[in-house]
């Protein structure tokens, strides 16, 4: 029995369940035999908001008064109705009220919004294969082990395995701009069994499990620690985590893939990275909690002093009871505990204007009237320029929304020389260059080598024209032609390609194993046997190449 690496999934058949992992059958094919059980999953149903027809007033009550001033009131409120006290319960119950309603209101209406947008991606069509053939449904109603077609520029409906693409290589590129921010193409490859399982019967057909973990936020994680079972008469396939595609990133340069669900809905990598619904609070409304505080704390100071102070002055006997104010047999049996307390509350009651009740009204009233303030400010204002292009000065925030880096190539070091690209051409700093336009440059072995290995050394592909079609990029005698445009996951490789490519090593293409690039015209192919990919350990890629002579560089 054989443990799968930590950064790989395994693929097999009637794996045994564990408890921290899940296993998924591709195509829901259970098991015959009696004593499989199956496991439960969540459905494709993303909810993002924050209530329902039955929670929304106990909920939105309880988010409301968790607000000191809110709950302040709602206090006050209540102790004019135990108690007799020198104001109406209504001085302090409608205000309330109406502070409370409008606010629900307005919150209503915002999660109204985020119920009309999760219906609108629960219910985006989708394409999967069930019963031997392709049918429409919503994505809502995607079951984990679905085998699910998206077309370009679709979003996933669930996190996918990637079973198959339309290139020919079981490639595909995809951004997750969604999830991380990150514009650049990321590449994602097909498990190779079934990297060229295009049509829906061979994909109906497959006869597999996938045993994973279970759902956690991580975006780059995707482990398992299953085993294969050694009496499994069928071939284990491997997918690692470069062929899990998130949810909701939409897939930029294969035209067609399939893939199996394996977390869907609030279980997708995308729900669980959503932050928490809680209530926002603003820096003002932080700052008056703060003030609040203190002037709670000065307000039970004074009604503690006054309940004090008026039994020190009842308790003087040259201080009657006045003629108006004579109590009954059972006000004058009464304990003296609850009689202070029930004074004590009074005076609260009394003072409570301390803190008014307009408060967070008066703020919202004063932030609605002052952005007209601000739109009416002639120093604010400043007519259309007529003298275009004379713009001396421009302050923005340092944010990768803003911002866009475009990387080019300036220099290189080969064997501890610094080189510099002029007019296309790779020369020494501090020389110039001074051969002919169009000549064939003179380079020394290690210049030439560098090339070379910048230029087969990275996850460059190349995207067709659609006059020109995929078809195969070794057909291309003349190198790269218009219709071929160099995209990769990481806008180092590209930049460093398109260099080489102007210096005359120009990258051609790949097919599966085979590499082509063509040096100052002379066309030469490796063949790739493997690629180290880019660790924060190694800090650096590498691959091994064989050519066609058997050397392996």
């Amino acid at each position: 029995m054989r443990k799968s690496e930590s950064n790989s999934s395994s693929i097999g058949f009637d794996p045994p369940h564990q408890s921290d992992t899940r296993t998924v059958y591709i195509a829901n094919k259970f098991p015959q035999h009696g004593h499989y059980i199956p496991q439960r999953f969540a459905d494709n149903r993303i909810i993002s908001s924050k209530y329902t027809i039955w929670n929304f007033i106990p909920k939105n009550l309880f988010e409301q008064f968790r607000r000191i001033a809110n709950f302040y009131f709602l206090i006050i409120f209540l102790v004019q109705l135990m108690i007799d006290t020198p104001t109406s319960p209504i001085t302090s119950g409608l205000p309330l009220f109406f502070v409370i309603t409008v606010t629900a209101i307005k919150q209503g209406y915002e999660d109204w919004l985020r119920h009309k947008a999760d219906n609108e991606v629960n219910g985006a069509p989708v394409f999967v294969v069930r019963s031997g053939s392709l049918v429409q449904t919503r994505s809502k109603n995607i079951r984990v082990g679905d085998i699910v077609r998206v077309a370009k520029d679709e979003t996933f409906p669930a996190d996918l395995v990637l079973l198959s693409s339309d290139r020919a290589e079981g490639t595909c590129h995809i951004t997750t701009a969604s999830l991380d921010g990150e514009t650049n193409l990321k590449t994602h490859y097909a498990v190779p069994e079934t990297a060229v399982s295009q049509s829906v019967s061979r994909l109906e057909s497959l006869q597999a499990v996938v045993e994973c973990q279970q759902p956690e936020a991580d975006l780059y994680r995707y482990l398992t620690d299953s085993d294969q079972p050694e009496s499994s008469s069928r071939t284990a396939l491997q997918c690692y985590s470069t062929t899990v595609l998130s949810c909701r990133s939409p897939d930029a340069a294969c035209s067609l893939f399939s893939g199996v669900a394996v977390y869907t809905g609030m279980e997708s990598k995308m729900a669980l990275n959503y932050k928490c619904k809680s209530q926002k609070r603003s820096a003002v409304e932080k700052s008056m909690n703060t003030f609040l505080i203190i002037y709670l704390g000065i307000l039970l100071f004074e009604a503690v002093l006054s309940t004090i102070l008026k039994y020190a002055w009842q308790a003087e006997n040259k201080w009657d009871e006045p003629f108006y104010n004579q109590k009954t047999d059972q006000e004058r049996n009464s304990s003296q505990i609850l009689k202070f307390i029930s004074d004590f509350l009074a005076f609260l009651v009394l003072y409570n204007f301390i803190i008014p009740i307009s408060l967070y009204v008066t703020v919202e009233m004063q932030k609605f009237l002052g952005s007209f303030f601000i739109g009416w400010d002639l120093d604010l204002y400043h007519e259309e320029s007529d003298q275009k292009a004379q713009v001396e000065y421009v302050f923005t925030d340092k944010t990768g929304t803003l911002t866009e880096n475009e990387m080019q190539f300036r220099e290189c070091s080969i064997n501890g020389i610094k080189y510099q690209e002029i007019n296309g051409k790779l020369v020494p700093e501090g020389m110039t260059e001074d051969s002919p336009d169009g000549s064939v440059p003179c380079l020394n072995r290690e210049e030439e080598l560098f090339l070379k290995a910048v230029s087969l050394c990275h996850t460059v592909q190349i995207s067709y024209d659609q006059t020109d079609g995929p078809g195969d990029p070794f057909s291309h005698a003349n190198g790269f032609t218009p219709q071929m445009e160099y995209y990769a996951s990481s806008p180092d490789e590209k930049a460093l390609v398109e260099a080489t490519k102007r210096m005359g090593v120009t990258f051609i293409g790949s097919r599966g194993e085979n590499m082509e690039i063509k040096t100052f015209g002379k066309s030469e192919k490796y063949k790739l046997l493997h690629v180290l990919e880019f660790d924060a350990d190694r800090r650096r890629m590498s691959v091994i190449l064989q050519k066609p002579s058997g050397m392996c560089l």
